[in-house]
């Protein structure tokens, strides 16, 4: 019989979650950078430099690969003979283990959970509690996965109960580009097929569990070997997501998955549930096993294996916007990259929510946005000598439904986020003749070094959703809907998908 002590859980638990907030797994890594090496758009392969670089100075400096560090999702499987030496129920444990993580004074994560949500939606402050997933099996060790899910790719989480002739990859072709690009591709699809509804969706979230192995698949069916069905299921959606055109960052380009994985379970004669769920460019989850021996050794990965490669957006245009005119925007053309100097403020949900509550009551916002831009962030806390903490961007078309009010009624002149907007906002932003930006998902803490200084301007009883001012110096941008209404998201994923219907497709 095992005894698994409450300290070295907790503990393990915690440290799990600080290590997944600035480590990438290798097998991502790899996976990027080859990617990264073979990827012929050149908006696509930019984006993904950003996102390789991101990954190693947060490796070296400790700090969270994405702004949104996550809502923790723990799997564990609980041996038979394993005995607790505990006081707290495993629930509270793992919440304990969070707690620390997130609070961790020389690595501070961002908290992200809500407590009430379909009410007050009022922050935890300690991103408590987890989800975790309970399973008793053989053995006497604890078996524990931890993943920090970002909101923006399971916002974009689908299920459908398909007919049992209907066919699994129609859906999911169809499926995918409604998904936009808010889940920051490239990334990894999870699909989970059979049981019931909420039994799909379970193996869709732990199938993102496992290691990237899609090239193994590749050269198993070169070499002629047989594939299962879900082998070459998962071949067959690897290469049609692909060929979608979608790319990195939905900007149009040769991968947007780099892997796409399946678990299925026995279902009903009459049903064939199937869940997606993507896993996006801040891939975070890690593996270890309790056996009482104490708390888990989780080994520092090697700066090696990372990528030796440099971002340098020096090809940008420089823009002071502390000077800016209508006129400097109008003359921006879709795909420019732009390196913005000057006073951004920032906000999102709440802070949106609560200033068009106050514009539609005659009230004065608490700051003047004309000819200003907003930033779509919610930073993580400085720490040490930092300004602010990571600090890139969340997706822009949740703000979609405030976009018209507040260019018309603030004199708003353009907004930086991640992601397409939806045709309202574009109706909007040409109309206005106003402008998005996009920064790329993926690459908070680069994102984070162009700032210089930071400071509460309104609604800091919102925390990390407050406004903000951030003075920022070089910061690089693309212009991704221009003054007329063009929409790179629209116009680079169709270019590439006649690119790539003329590419020919080899599983070798």
């Amino acid at each position: 019989m095992t005894i698994i002590r409450q300290e070295d859980f907790i503990q393990s638990i915690a440290d799990a979650f600080q290590y997944i907030s600035c480590y990438h797994p290798k097998d991502y890594i790899d996976a990027l950078y080859q990617a990264y090496l073979n990827e012929e758009s050149a908006a696509a392969k930019d984006a993904m430099a950003q996102i390789l670089v991101n990954s190693r100075m947060c490796a070296e400096g400790q700090r969270p690969i994405c702004q949104d560090t996550g809502i923790a999702v723990v799997f564990l499987k609980v041996g038979m003979k394993v005995q607790w030496d505990a006081q707290l129920s495993v629930q509270e444990m793992v919440n304990e283990g969070v707690r620390r993580a997130y609070n961790h004074p020389d690595n501070k994560l961002r908290a992200s959970v809500l407590l009430d949500p379909a009410g007050k939606r009022q922050n935890s402050k300690d991103n408590t509690p987890a989800v975790v997933h309970f399973e008793i099996v053989e053995g006497d060790q604890v078996d524990v996965i931890c993943a920090a899910k970002g909101g923006g790719s399971e916002n974009k989480s689908k299920m459908v109960m398909l007919n049992p002739s209907d066919s699994i990859v129609d859906w999911v072709l169809k499926t995918v580009p409604t998904m936009g690009a808010g889940w920051c591709p490239p990334g990894i699809l999870g699909l989970g097929i059979g049981g019931t509804p909420e039994k799909a969706m379970l193996l869709a979230k732990e199938s993102l569990m496992d290691h990237v192995d899609i090239h193994e698949l590749k050269a198993k069916a070169a070499a002629g070997e047989e594939l299962s069905r879900v082998e070459a299921l998962r071949l067959e959606l690897f290469e049609k997501v692909n060929a979608l055109g979608i790319g990195a960052q939905g900007l149009g380009g040769l991968t947007t998955v780099l892997d796409v994985k399946i678990l299925d379970y026995p279902t009903h004669a009459a049903s064939l549930p199937v869940a997606m769920i993507p896993n996006c460019a801040a891939t975070r989850h890690i593996h270890f096993h309790l056996d009482g021996s104490g708390p888990a050794h989780l080994e520092t990965p090697s700066l090696e294996d990372w990528p030796d490669i440099t971002y340098d957006p020096s090809n940008g245009k420089r823009v002071d916007l502390d000077k800016i005119t209508k006129e400097e925007v109008a003359s921006w053309q879709p795909g420019d990259v732009l390196l913005l100097n000057g006073k951004i403020l920032t906000g999102r949900d709440a802070a949106h929510k609560r200033m068009v509550d106050m514009l539609n009551k005659g009230e004065k916002l608490p700051v003047d946005f004309t000819n200003r831009f907003i930033y779509y962030v919610g930073p993580v806390d400085p720490v040490r000598e930092e300004v602010v903490g990571p600090a890139g961007p969340t997706t822009a078309t949740r703000m979609d439904k405030f976009t018209r009010q507040m260019l018309e009624q603030t004199g708003l002149l353009g907004m930086i986020g991640k992601a397409e907007r939806g045709p309202a906002a574009i109706e909007a932003i040409r109309d206005n003749k106003a402008v998005y930006l996009m920064a790329v998902g993926g690459s908070a803490y680069l994102v984070s070094k162009a700032i210089k200084a930071s400071k509460v301007v309104g609604f800091a009883d919102l925390g990390m959703e407050a406004i903000y001012e951030f003075e920022v110096k070089d910061m690089p941008v693309t212009v991704a809907v221009d003054s007329c209404g063009t929409s790179v998201h629209n116009t680079g994923p169709a270019e590439w998908r006649v690119k790539i219907g003329k590419i020919p497709v080899s599983i070798a």
